[in-house]
């Protein structure tokens, strides 16, 4: 697999500090790349983990990718936000996430404005869209907008799990179940928490097991609240619950 070089962020240090929090407890460990202003599981999925990986250094996915889009709600139901990207020349299909850029800036307009028209009755959306706002409009590449978006949120929802980059941890991995495996003994977990979607690809269960690592499904049911534009729709943006709900949305995502 094609890897960066981490980026100089202290890694030696974070990881002594994740060596020192090691104790006969379990600890969890959850990753995922950084998807645009992700669905509510996501969150939750953080929140559950002791410690959460950004897959910041594998290969970026093929076609249509929440990695760039995700689903707003509107009059007329849920509907797409995407974010135009640009390979690197003779990388398609093997770039890696870090390598991505955004094909044009017209992108960053239309979703301010999408975001306006679509939620500015929403009760909360003004004292949310600031910071999506600020972040949409200045972020360098796609990997760091939605870090930062998703850093952001987790504040909002008062999410305190250690949150890292894989370029910060490791410099060769494998793929698959062996990295899931890698990344755990880096970090010094004993547990998995996976998604129960694209994730179930990766989990080679009894691969786990003989490595001494738990493999755990999230139980993640998604909650109903109250939106705009008349009937329920699941699995949207978390902006749509912070939106309406603000600072009510941790209690309703995580109880």
């Amino acid at each position: 697999m094609r890897k960066e070089r981490n980026c100089g962020r202290n890694s030696r240090s974070l990881l002594r500090n994740l060596n020192r929090k090691k104790t006969i407890m379990s600890k969890t460990m959850a990753m995922h790349q950084a998807n645009y202003i992700p669905w509510l599981g996501f969150f939750y999925k953080i929140a559950r983990a002791d410690v959460f990986v950004y897959l910041d250094v594998v290969q970026y996915p093929r076609g249509q990718s929440f990695a760039a889009r995700n689903r707003i709600k509107t009059p007329n139901g849920a509907a797409f936000l995407t974010i135009p990207v640009s390979i690197p020349k003779g990388h398609e299909g093997k770039a890696l996430y870090s390598e991505v850029t955004f094909a044009d800036d017209k992108w960053r307009d239309k979703h301010i404005k999408s975001l306006t028209l679509n939620y500015k009755k929403a009760p909360f959306f003004n004292d949310i869209f600031p910071m999506v706002q600020q972040h949409i409009g200045t972020a360098p590449n796609l990997l760091e907008l939605n870090i930062s978006l998703i850093e952001s949120v987790c504040r909002l929802l008062k999410i305190d799990t250690e949150r890292i980059r894989l370029s910060q941890i490791l410099d060769d991995f494998g793929q698959k179940t062996d990295l899931i495996i890698d990344i755990c003994r880096a970090v010094n977990a004993d547990a998995y928490l996976s998604g129960t979607g694209g994730g179930r690809d990766y989990n080679d269960e009894n691969k786990m097991n003989a490595a001494g690592i738990n493999l755990i499904y999230s139980d993640f049911k998604h909650p109903v609240y109250k939106q705009l534009w008349g009937e329920f729709i699941p699995n949207l943006s978390v902006l749509d619950l912070l939106f309406n709900l603000g600072p009510d949305s941790r209690t309703v995502l995580l109880g």
